[in-house]
């Protein structure tokens, strides 16, 4: 009596310090700061927001929405990644089925030949199946029966797992939707550089008229003594140069179409547009909402929240293992060594086992792993508040821009007026040696850098527009 009360004082001392083993580290989390300025700088705060408009109704160039349209088709990047979310969604199935239980059939045979010097061949020596009926040598074991096994997960650790693979699989989507925003805008950014190029290559067909009818003018002007073969030499040598560009930038055009191609998922061929839509072309009004908006429209803040989510769910888990696990095992059957008795009820057989088991020494793994799901925590409120942070700055740098580039427009607009007027004017001073060829080829020279600048300075601003509203988290699904 005195020894078993002994056994029992002996198991529940251990007990107890299996669980005061078990105790875990206690680490203090860092919490995410998720506030935002009121507005973005100097600007006013909108009741509306731009980020919020489906991308069809943003872009109203028929040909640009056809693009577009395809490349959400086709895009083979954007098909990788649906694939990807389909593989987080089949890890969360995965993560499910580890926290139920699993039952399985079995079915076995095996045959087993001891010897007759040992305590089992001596019994097996002595045993009677049945009266006058020996222990068949060598014996055979046949069995049938269905086993379950089950983790009762009393502390959370793998129901938490499966929390944090959800919100991974939740993050994967919005990383889709971050790629959509981006792809619908590398798209609209190159469908208006190719617009721009196509005016650019206007722009050299129109100087090389001019340049042109200018040396026409100095042919006549050196046949009547009135200029020199430098003036025709020198006249000869801009327009050879302004034909030149016009190659560099059919070369352009054609990179721009197949890069557009690429991004819609096709082989090279000509991308359908309007290029005398460039100067018509004006961006939509923005209207920017509040910045605190960014959190639900922007995909990449989304994404990173989810990461959060899931990392502070990763920390429980792997709180949990400090704790004890319960394992229970079950089985029923039938088990014989002849196949013929696996029908009599004798043959049955159960089993019923539950395990507590405890870390009680050598906690390195847990402890190491508990360490390092902390550290990702605050690795992934750093990351989450470094995405709102460029969100907003994002935003903010992009209306400057806009304000800023439409200034400067109004006033390269009044610069080619005035140059244009002014190839008239040096051209008409020309013909009266009122003004030297230096100044004509000049003016050309100035006309036409200016009227580029005009057209990059136009191409900023429309890319501007999209930059923004894919800063406002434009261009995914909203519903």
């Amino acid at each position: 009596m005195n020894k078993n009360r002994l056994y029992h004082y002996t198991g529940f001392a251990l007990f107890l310090l299996s669980l005061a083993s078990c105790k875990p580290l206690e680490i203090k989390q860092r919490t995410e700061n998720r506030t935002v300025p009121e507005k973005y700088g100097y600007a006013d705060s909108d009741t509306a927001n731009t980020g919020k408009i489906k991308w069809n109704s943003y872009f109203n160039d028929p040909n640009l929405q056809t693009l577009i349209g395809q490349a959400l088709a086709n895009n083979q990047e954007l098909h990788i990644i649906l694939q990807e979310i389909e593989i987080a969604k089949n890890e969360v199935n995965a993560k499910k089925g580890e926290y139920l239980p699993s039952v399985g059939v079995k079915v076995g045979a095996s045959v087993d030949k001891v010897s007759r010097y040992t305590n089992i061949g001596a019994m097996e020596k002595n045993t009677e199946i049945e009266p006058g009926r020996e222990m068949p040598e060598p014996l055979f074991d046949f069995g049938v029966g269905v086993q379950a096994q089950w983790e009762t997960d009393i502390w959370g650790k793998l129901h938490n797992a499966t929390k944090a693979q959800l919100q991974r699989y939740l993050a994967s989507v919005e990383g889709k939707n971050f790629m959509v925003t981006h792809l619908i805008s590398e798209i609209a950014d190159s469908y208006y550089e190719l617009l721009a190029l196509d005016n650019e290559l206007l722009v050299i067909n129109e100087n090389v008229k001019i340049q042109n009818d200018a040396l026409v003018v100095v042919n006549d002007l050196k046949k009547n003594a009135r200029s020199n073969k430098l003036a025709v030499k020198r006249f000869e040598a801009q327009i050879l140069k302004t034909q030149g560009m016009q190659y560099d930038i059919k070369q352009k055009i054609t990179e721009t179409e197949n890069k557009i191609n690429y991004l819609v998922g096709r082989f090279p061929q000509p991308v359908q547009r309007d290029q005398a839509s460039f100067d018509k072309l004006v961006p939509q009004t923005v209207y920017t909402g509040i910045p605190s908006e960014l959190l639900e429209n922007r995909p990449d803040i989304k994404q990173a929240e989810y990461e959060l989510a899931a990392s502070k769910l990763d920390i429980k888990s792997a709180k949990a293992r400090f704790y004890p696990s319960l394992d229970i095992a079950a089985g029923v059957g039938f088990q014989a060594f002849d196949p013929t008795y696996l029908i009599k009820p004798e043959s049955f057989l159960s089993s019923l086992v539950g395990e507590l088991t405890a870390p009680l020494i050598n906690k390195r793994a847990i402890k190491a792993a508990y360490y390092n799901a902390n550290a990702r925590q605050v690795q992934a409120v750093y990351h989450y508040e470094q995405t709102i942070l460029g969100a907003y700055i994002e935003v903010a740098n992009q209306l400057s821009k806009i304000k800023n580039l439409e200034n400067g427009l109004d006033i390269k607009t009044k610069e080619v007026d005035a140059l244009n007027e002014s190839i008239g004017i040096s051209n008409d001073l020309f013909k009266y040696a009122r003004a030297d060829y230096m100044e004509v080829l000049l003016t050309q020279r100035d006309a036409l850098e200016s009227k580029f600048e005009l057209v990059e300075k136009k191409v900023n601003q429309l890319k501007a527009s999209v930059a923004i509203y894919r800063s406002l988290g434009g261009g995914w699904d909203h519903q």
